[in-house]
């Protein structure tokens, strides 16, 4: 199983770096359902298949598809193509690239000096659907009717 997380981890990372190192915008949106599904492989091996599924199932499959068809929509064209090579000189990755090295210098210093051991957590679908569709319904009204204002938004954008 350790080999499982860490494999899935490493892809993860791999993914992650290609899709801010590409230059296609559909590659971009493979390259992060790839890193999306390895996330959920690693919620899966840490003792939370629910969390693993609704990865799986919300991000991977549903959120990732409304962002293919969208930058589908919008249809870009070479000039936006040609603008973000432009921003990808070396020159510019050196702030995050520093800042990712003090994040992994410190997430290794933890893993190395600290046991780190995580319990599973049995959480059911019945808890989690009480909590949404309880005190959080508001809440999750508000979050789809502003996905929702997003893509009105982004079809009257590439309308033009």
């Amino acid at each position: 199983m350790m080999m499982l997380f860490y494999s899935a981890a490493a892809i993860a990372v791999i993914a992650t770096l290609a899709v801010i190192s590409s230059s296609n915008v559909v590659h971009a949106l493979v390259y992060l359902i790839i890193s999306l599904l390895s996330v959920a492989v690693i919620f899966f091996v840490l003792g939370a298949p629910f969390a693993a599924m609704l990865e799986a199932i919300v991000y991977a499959g549903a959120i990732m598809v409304l962002f293919l068809f969208v930058m589908m929509m919008l249809n870009l064209g070479q000039a936006t193509e040609n603008e973000e090579k432009a921003w990808m000189t070396p020159k510019l990755w050196i702030g995050p690239g520093l800042l990712t090295a003090v994040l992994f210098v410190q997430l290794a210093s933890v893993l190395l000096t600290q046991g780190v051991a995580l319990a599973p957590v049995e959480v059911g679908v019945l808890d989690i659907s009480l909590l949404l569709f309880g005190p959080w319904l508001l809440a999750v009204e508000l979050a789809s009717m502003l996905l929702l204002a997003g893509l009105i938004a982004a079809y009257h954008l590439a309308k033009r």
